[in-house]
């Protein structure tokens, strides 16, 4: 098969960690970036125009993530990446947990594969993405979209399909204002105690049961932590405030999203617009602005064409 000259690959955003699932468990939701890639006949390395919210703050030489990622995999093939023009799109929102940085890599990834000639399979390319991100929660269901839970093997990773009843409805709180994942990964301690270990393990599988059939008890007991939320949320202005606004609206429970700041509800759709209502006025009331939204679970993943 000829390979193309020009490809555009659509890329979910992701919510991360969901409560005790630090690190290993996250969703694709209906949140999307964009990016072609054009192979350009110029001397010029690369040429990125980006559109959409936040534009300034994006890159446009070659620190760009997602020619870095484009990049890494020619690199991997022993090939010399051609010269190429990168055209980006933004809808995912950057630094507020959505996963905006995954959605560069495996955008990059996905495009220099098929650029190349498709020589590495899809397995090949999520172990690249989970390389260059560090974790794979939110690279993972970037690429495969859904629900998954990724586990490290002596040989490379386990991904779990994670089943997301119908009736669960992700709503999403973006403030405005950010968090990086540095910083907050900063306020995480070094060590734990073995409660807190078995705690997180019994409440992640009450979690992926709730996650499952939709029952309201198990997801408010799963999605309780102990390992990155107690830490995290003296980051995140009014953390409690929305929380406790959102579970009198009628939500399961409401985590953090990725590192922060934004916060996810999970509630269901005789609910959702209520949740929204007040999630948004109890931030305004601590002086915060933010877009809060009902998503869906994207099941596709990095799509091209």
């Amino acid at each position: 098969m000829t390979a193309p000259s020009s490809i555009t690959i659509t890329v979910p955003a992701t919510t991360a960690n969901l409560g005790p699932g630090f690190d290993c468990l996250g969703a694709a939701l209906s949140l999307y970036n964009h990016f072609k890639f054009s192979i350009a006949d110029s001397a010029t390395e690369v040429k990125i125009t980006v559109t959409g919210k936040e534009t300034p703050r994006v890159s446009t030489d070659k620190s760009n993530l997602a020619y870095q990622a484009f990049v890494k995999l020619y690199e991997y093939i022993k090939q010399t990446p051609p010269s190429v023009l990168i055209e980006i799109d933004l809808g995912v929102p950057l630094a507020r947990g959505l996963g905006s940085s995954a959605t560069a890599i495996v955008g990059g990834l996905v495009a220099a594969n098929q650029l190349a000639g498709n020589p590495l399979s899809q397995t090949e390319v999520m172990n690249l993405a989970i390389a260059i991100e560090g974790h794979p929660d939110n690279v993972v269901p970037a690429l495969l979209g859904g629900c998954r839970l990724t586990a490290s093997t002596p040989t490379g990773w386990e991904i779990c399909d994670i089943p997301w009843h119908p009736d669960i409805v992700p709503v999403v709180a973006i403030p405005d204002f950010e968090l990086s994942t540095a910083k907050a990964r900063q306020v995480l301690p070094t060590e734990y105690s073995r409660a807190d270990a078995i705690f997180n393990c019994t409440h992640l599988g009450i979690l992926l049961r709730g996650l499952e059939t939709g029952r309201g008890e198990w997801l408010q007991a799963g999605m309780q932590d102990k390992i990155h939320q107690p830490y995290r949320k003296s980051l995140i202005k009014g953390y409690e405030y929305v929380r406790s606004a959102a579970l009198n609206a009628g939500a399961h429970e409401m985590v953090i999203s990725g590192a922060g700041p934004t916060l996810l509800a999970l509630t269901n759709s005789l609910t959702s617009s209520k949740v929204i209502a007040a999630m948004t006025d109890a931030w305004q009331n601590q002086g915060v602005i933010a877009k809060v939204q009902a998503l869906e679970i994207d099941t596709r993943g990095a799509v091209f064409s």
